[in-house]
């Protein structure tokens, strides 16, 4: 990491989620989303109504990654 740069991370709250809410913390479309999540049915399991269970979208972080993890911005000149 350079000197001027500067690290954001985000903190996201575990809980239910729908697809469409996990697509926006992704900042994905819900067709991408549930592209994402299809290899990972098997493990995940089915949603409850419209929502994953927490138990569900925690495996979804581990695998996909927390949304807005910490990443690097560069400082602009």
């Amino acid at each position: 990491m350079k000197q001027n740069e500067k690290i954001i991370v985000s903190k996201i709250l575990l809980k239910s989620y729908s697809i469409t809410e996990l697509a926006e913390l992704y900042q994905r479309s819900i067709k991408s989303m549930k592209t994402w999540l299809k290899p990972l049915q098997k493990e995940i399991g089915p949603r409850m109504g419209h929502f994953y269970t927490p138990k569900q979208v925690k495996i979804i972080f581990e695998e996909l990654g927390i949304p807005g993890e910490a990443h690097v911005i560069p400082d602009s000149e």
